[in-house]
């Protein structure tokens, strides 16, 4: 558990941060772009080698695919219940179905289950999160954006060559070839500044502004993502008799808050800006509550 408070201190340090003037207002996006293309592939690179390919390998490409298709049936039917706006839904179905899996859920993950777990957050993240939201992510920004045309091929060449995914094909690559030992040490030097980098950022970023008429939708949409989605998943894999490190963190990452590039995307679609920022804002503050919950209910099952 100590492991969490190092991240929550570090997110109060970001929260320090923006009240001084000395950072700039780019400061987060300057260390999330860091993260993105150096700390984060230098971890894929490390811990891809280690992903074995077997049935509970499966799992964390299985659970988001699930996740999105039961979080799309609720927000469906609350639109429908609650007769939301075309651009709150659309705010809703584009970024509540895609979590943070990569910069929140290694810190989390770490946290809870070690360097053990990373392998499977790595397929989690890299064909589950990413594959959903390059293809349905898409589709929504096309469907319920101002625009009504979106470049797929733009998208699928972005994805392609996303920094983690080339790491990715490169660490599995390289499966049958060790790496050098310095090498491997300065992939791991380089993969620790991950954590202090997106933690600060994301508390340089929180933002508690919530204006009414957002509530209703923001309760529902982080209702459905921080505890209805995650809880089922559980229950599933368990009901169907799965254990094991895989599933364990395929439910955690289920639980994880929305991710930010869904929300920053909605709104440069012209999607409900204040709605999408405070599905992110508010969603991070509560994981920090609700992904305890989640980790103690799978002790509790096992």
């Amino acid at each position: 558990m100590e492991n969490f408070v190092i991240i929550g201190a570090f997110v109060l340090l970001g929260m320090l941060f923006r009240r001084l003037k000395g950072f700039p207002r780019e400061t987060p996006q300057v260390l999330n772009m860091f993260a993105l293309y150096v700390s984060l592939p230098a971890l894929v690179l490390l811990k891809a080698p280690q992903i074995v390919f077997s049935r509970a390998a499966i799992l964390p490409v299985i659970v988001p695919w699930g996740m999105l298709l039961l979080s799309v049936a609720l927000l469906l039917l609350g639109g429908r219940l609650f007769r939301w706006p075309r651009h709150i839904l659309g705010v809703l179905l584009l970024v509540v179905p895609v979590g943070n899996t990569s910069f929140l859920g290694i810190p989390m993950v770490q946290a809870f289950f070690g360097p053990a777990g990373l392998p499977h957050l790595i397929v989690y993240d890299q064909i589950g999160t990413m594959t959903i939201f390059s293809s349905y992510g898409s589709y929504i920004l096309a469907t319920y954006g101002k625009e009504s045309r979106t470049d797929f091929a733009a998208i699928a060449r972005k994805m392609l060559l996303f920094p983690p995914t080339v790491a990715l094909i490169a660490g599995l690559a390289l499966r049958s070839f060790p790496y050098p030992e310095k090498l491997a040490l300065a992939l791991h030097n380089l993969s620790l500044s991950l954590v202090p980098l997106v933690m600060t950022a994301v508390g340089f970023q929180l933002r508690l502004r919530l204006p009414r008429p957002v509530l209703g939708p923001l309760g529902y949409g982080l209702a459905v993502k921080l505890v209805v989605a995650p809880l089922l998943a559980l229950a599933i894999c368990r009901l169907l008799g799965e254990q094991g490190l895989a599933v364990e963190v395929s439910v955690l990452e289920a639980g994880m808050p929305p991710m930010v590039t869904a929300a920053a995307l909605a709104v440069i679609a012209g999607m409900d800006a204040e709605l999408s920022a405070a599905l992110v804002s508010v969603g991070i503050l509560l994981c920090f509550g609700t992904l305890p919950l989640l980790y103690y209910a799978l002790q509790l099952t096992r």
